[in-house]
């Protein structure tokens, strides 16, 4: 043995002895300690599990808006279907691959790497993206820089499920350490969203880094639900969630019923508002929790209670069986639902160089590091984790003061009769309340993007001018939006500077926000 490898190993045997003492005194929190196999394994379990739970999903991802998915709708499992989709539908796995753009920027940049890198990783890709994440993109391209991009005056999609579905990684690569996962949750959550936006986020990664500590599923939930503030709706959500699988543990449809009465009709995204499709993060993040906590440790019962809940129908699955995976590890999740899942880990996900496989190495490279850095000890064969209590964060509340008031439709006809409001030149609609956003679309007539250029003004002042473009990665989500006005009526004028006959601007429909809330279900 040379002298320099027993000078590591020697070092490496004196940091583990102080780590315990400390740890004995009192100085260092709890720790845990896992074989290097044990923690490559959770790891795997977790992108493994996620992809299996977004496949069986996918056929009813919000095909059932604010209604459950109907016992008698099957949906398929059977070896070969992973490839099938993997194969044909590649785009399902937005989730996944949103995920892996920041693992790549880690891989890139180290654990250091400033939010501009990860918000330029996404907004310059070539895969199309919505809400939230979409708005974010083009404040960024536009010069608006997070965590502005993502704070809900700036984008009106704030409370939407974006980073929820995107923040697996952050718990994965923390494992054990919450207020770490919490940290890079911090730092990317809000390029995308705020409020309760961003707490979806930040429940899943925390349900991630517990998920490595514990296998009790009602503790991982009501530990991860602390470090959301009470006051928020976030909280009070799954909250009631968690009641109600108290009082009723065996019908996880009861608890269904009392969450949707109560919450369903409470998104205050444009395209939520007043409306049955629910992209409202809380709203989706109880449907997890109910998968985790009425799925009672099956794994196929726990998937298939979060996709039958509705909604955002393969993305919840997702992220209960990715926590599930976890717990379980790659080699116990069931091989009913692991089959034909070799086939397809040396496939890259779409849009990426990345695989299931090369995922798998790249958090478990990424978890050690993290492990490192927060003074834990990282040996060929284990690792000892500093593990943290989890800290609440900050409140933050998207949208507040407004409510529900209205929502106007502007086009005209039903189903493929429908037709949008063209804007040829200008639009005048008059409202009452304190904000409003403009839903639609641009469109061009021939191969070649156009982008118009729009002037906003509000009761005869210039508020905003505006780009329209209409290349579908770069376009501006929601056409036009305000906030924060003073309660009582307005005039609002869009006028088109630089109208052409090869492309088109179209108006879908108008939300319109009031001080006070109305009855709205």
């Amino acid at each position: 043995m040379s002298t320099l490898f027993r000078l590591k190993i020697s070092h490496k045997v004196l940091l583990f002895n102080v780590f315990l003492y400390l740890t004995t005194l009192g100085f260092a929190e709890e720790s845990l300690t896992l074989t290097t196999s044990e923690l490559r394994d959770k790891i795997k379990g977790a992108w493994a599990a996620q992809t299996i739970g977004v496949t069986y999903g996918f056929p009813v991802e919000f095909r059932f808006n604010s209604v459950r998915v109907p016992d008698d709708h099957e949906l398929p499992w059977y070896d070969g279907y992973l490839y099938k989709m993997f194969s044909e539908t590649p785009n399902i796995y937005d989730d996944i691959y949103m995920d892996l753009s920041f693992v790549q920027v880690f891989e890139d940049e180290g654990l250091n790497a400033p939010a501009s890198s990860f918000a330029n990783s996404f907004a310059h890709a070539g895969y199309n993206l919505w809400f939230a994440n979409q708005v974010s993109r083009y404040n960024i391209l536009n010069g608006l820089t997070p965590p502005e991009s993502g704070h809900w005056l700036n984008n009106p999609a704030a409370d939407d499920i974006d980073f929820q579905i995107e923040a697996d990684f952050a718990g994965l690569m923390a494992p054990g350490m919450a207020n770490s996962a919490i940290e890079v949750s911090d730092k990317i959550g809000h390029i995308m969203n705020y409020g309760d936006g961003w707490y979806g986020g930040v429940f899943i990664a925390v349900m991630y880094s517990l998920a490595f500590t514990t296998d009790d599923i009602e503790s991982i939930i009501s530990q991860a639900i602390a470090v959301i503030p009470e006051k928020s709706d976030f909280h009070k959500v799954i909250d009631d969630v968690i009641a109600l699988h108290q009082e009723n543990p065996q019908d996880w449809k009861v608890a269904w019923e009392g969450i949707h009465n109560k919450w369903a009709h409470t998104d205050l995204g444009p395209r939520g508002l007043m409306s049955p499709f629910n992209i409202d993060a809380k709203i989706n993040a109880a449907w997890v929790v109910l998968g985790l906590l009425y799925g009672d440790g099956d794994f196929g019962k726990t998937i298939d209670i979060a996709t039958r809940a509705g909604d955002d129908a393969d993305c919840n699955p997702a992220s209960a069986a990715g926590i599930l995976g976890t717990i379980y590890g790659y080699d116990q999740i069931p091989a009913y639902w692991k089959q034909g899942l070799k086939e397809v880990e040396d496939l890259d996900f779409a849009h990426t160089t990345i695989s299931l496989n090369k995922a798998y190495e790249m958090s478990f490279k990424h978890a050690l590091q993290m492990i490192e850095r927060e003074g834990g000890i990282v040996t060929d064969q284990q690792v000892t984790i500093p593990v943290q209590k989890p800290k609440t964060v900050p409140f933050e509340d998207s949208f507040e003061n407004h409510h529900a008031k209205e929502l106007r439709s502007l086009a005209t006809g039903e189903g493929r009769q429908r037709e949008l409001l063209e804007i040829k030149k200008n639009y005048i609609f008059d409202f009452e309340g304190v904000g409003f956003a403009v839903m639609g679309a641009v469109r061009s007539h021939t191969d070649d993007d156009y982008t118009f250029n729009a002037e906003l003004r509000i009761d005869g002042k210039l508020v905003e001018t505006a780009s329209l473009p209409t290349n579908y990665l770069t376009r501006r989500f929601y056409l036009f939006w305000k906030y924060a006005l003073v309660d009582g009526p307005h005039e609002v004028e869009i006028n088109i500077t630089n109208p052409t006959e090869n492309a088109q601007v179209l108006l879908d429909g108008l939300a319109i926000y009031g001080s006070q809330p109305i009855d709205v279900k």
